[in-house]
This record gives structure tokens, C-alpha cells and sequence, in this order.
């Protein structure tokens, strides 16, 4: 018998200006059981993050007033979420993009449009992680 974590006490963010990037993520995340909170970009993001602690948060890089590259680098410099995993979400997938989102603290890089799978392979990657700390 496979071992399968409960994943229902963990809360995943999605913050992205996309309406249908966000939808689709709640969808996917929501099957598998997870909690799923969204924002429209980082301002909002960082409100509810505050509010909620994440387990774990998407950002997409291209937002309008506070950016993905922005919005990580708040999360991270505040001691309560420096640990939290923050994965950017980019159409663009090159070299400059992925050092640029690790300068700012990012854990990992998914491409959009991303698949139900790869979604959800980098939110068990990083729970994983999460429960053998």
C-alpha cells in the first residue's frame, strides 16, 4: 500500500494577476486536498499571508504594482515566512529570469502554463522537504 501523506491542513498560495492562472491552480491544488488561498498581486498577497501563513507560495513574476521578484523578496525578509518555500510562476523560462528569482529567495521556478502534475509535483517536492526538517 502506497504511503499517502494528509495533505488537508496544508495551505498553498497562488498569487497572479491571471484570473484564469489562479483558477486553474485552486482547481488542481482543491482536488488534491489542500487548502488553496489567492491573490491578485503581491499587496494583496502579503495581507493574506499575514493573515494565513502559507505552507507554501506561488508567485508569478509578471504582476502590476508590486512584482513576483518584489513580493518574494518581502516574504523572505520577514523572520516569520523566511522559511516558508516560495516557487515563481513565468511564461519566460530563461537563465537571467531563474537567477534573478533565486536572488531574491526564491526556492524553485515552474513555467507557465503548467500542468496539473507538474503543479502538484512541486507542491509535494516541498512538503516533503517540509516533514523531514
Amino acid at each position: 500500500m502506497a504511503d499517502k501523506t494528509d495533505v488537508s491542513g496544508i495551505k498553498v498560495m497562488v498569487i497572479d494577476d491571471s484570473n484564469t492562472i489562479r483558477r486553474s491552480a485552486e482547481i488542481f491544488l482543491a482536488q488534491a486536498g489542500y487548502q488553496v488561498l489567492l491573490a491578485e498581486d503581491g499587496f494583496d498577497a502579503l495581507a493574506k499571508i499575514a493573515d494565513h501563513h502559507p505552507d507554501l507560495i506561488f508567485v508569478d513574476i509578471m504582476m502590476p504594482r508590486l512584482d513576483g521578484y518584489q513580493t518574494c523578496a518581502l516574504i523572505k525578509k520577514n523572520p516569520k515566512f523566511a522559511v516558508t518555500p516560495v516557487i515563481m510562476l513565468s511564461s519566460k523560462d530563461g537563465l537571467f529570469d531563474r537567477a534573478r528569482g533565486r536572488m531574491v529567495g526564491s526556492d524553485e521556478y515552474l513555467t507557465k502554463p503548467f500542468t496539473k502534475d507538474s503543479l502538484l509535483k512541486a507542491v509535494s517536492e516541498y512538503i516533503l522537504l517540509r516533514e523531514q526538517r
